[in-house]
């Protein structure tokens, strides 16, 4: 009973001194940047870029609205008909 009791108490310890680390691991550094190699985009790459959301917005203003349908993928199996506990 002794051992167990030491050893839960070791691992209660062992995580409590370990989630400050981790935590701590998460914070984003100042100055720090996830993406070092990635440069300025230059003023030809702005401009193809801007063409190609504009022709993306373009071909998804060109596609047919969906039906504002509930989705209910049990809807055709249900009846439409609804009883009450007294009827039945």
């Amino acid at each position: 009973m002794a051992y167990a009791k030491n050893l839960f108490i070791a691992a209660a310890c062992t995580i409590v001194v370990a989630l400050p680390g981790i935590a701590f691991a998460q914070q984003l550094k100042p100055g720090l940047s996830l993406h070092p190699d990635k440069s300025p985009l230059t003023p030809e790459e702005q401009e193809r870029q801007k063409a190609i959301d504009d022709a993306y917005k373009s071909a998804i203003k060109k596609l047919p609205d969906k039906k504002k349908t509930a989705d209910d993928p049990w809807g055709n199996i249900r009846s439409t008909t609804t009883t009450s506990p007294k009827q039945q």
